[in-house]
């Protein structure tokens, strides 16, 4: 045998180590982060609180960039599967790859965010006051529950899944739910939904108007 032939299986493990090491030594991929797009204010320890993620892991992803330096339009990496939001009821909005949000209910389902609005809310109860000749019921004719919401169809096709956040009311959940679009309402008209709750006309009103993320899920 000659020394060739006794050192090739040697260079083929030693080979075979170093592709490994590098494997290891490698920066992490895009796919293991978001993009976000920096506002005017923003600034890496106020958007560890925003996206619930360490300081100093936070601040690694992005080592290229000066801290004082953080300016409106500058793109930063959040890592993905980070929470962003989490309700009481086990509903988490987290940040996904490439710059997407998902939103996971409290079965485990996951759902995309295709967009997030603004939108001035009002609230509405099962008082046959307000629920006119067809009583109860919502635009299919189902009884009305917590997690009824009307729209305007124009705005939100009904039958859309949204995840509710912003509100503030003692008989829904706290920090937000997952609610469908399935209900109309002659006042409610572009940028303007109306939420279901539980109890009576004058409980309801105390909601009065609330300005609410509405995350339209897909």
């Amino acid at each position: 045998m000659t020394m060739k032939t006794m050192l090739r299986p040697m260079i083929k493990s030693a080979a075979a180590v170093l592709a490994g090491l590098a494997l290891l030594s490698s920066p992490v991929s895009a796919s293991a982060a978001t993009t976000y797009v920096a506002k005017d204010g923003d600034t890496f320890w106020k958007l560890a609180q925003a996206f619930h993620v360490p300081l100093d892991k936070l601040m690694e992803m992005n080592e290229g960039i000066e801290p004082t330096n953080i300016y409106s339009g500058l793109k930063l990496s959040i890592p993905a599967g980070t929470t962003i939001h989490a309700s009481s009821a086990g509903i988490r909005l987290i940040a996904a790859d490439e710059g997407t949000k998902k939103v996971i209910d409290p079965t485990g389902k996951s759902y995309e965010v295709g967009r997030t609005l603004q939108i001035k809310a009002s609230a509405y109860t099962s008082a046959a006051s307000e629920n006119g000749k067809w009583g109860a019921v919502d635009y299919f004719g189902n009884p009305l529950r917590v997690g009824t919401v009307a729209v305007d169809p124009k705005q939100i096709p009904l039958g859309t899944k949204l995840y509710i956040t912003g509100y503030s009311y003692e008989g829904l959940p706290v920090g937000g739910m997952i609610a469908t679009a399935t209900d109309t309402g002659g006042s409610i008209k572009g940028d303007r939904i109306d939420i279901f709750v539980p109890g009576t006309t004058a409980e309801a009103r105390s909601f009065g108007f609330q300005w609410v993320k509405v995350h339209v899920l897909t």
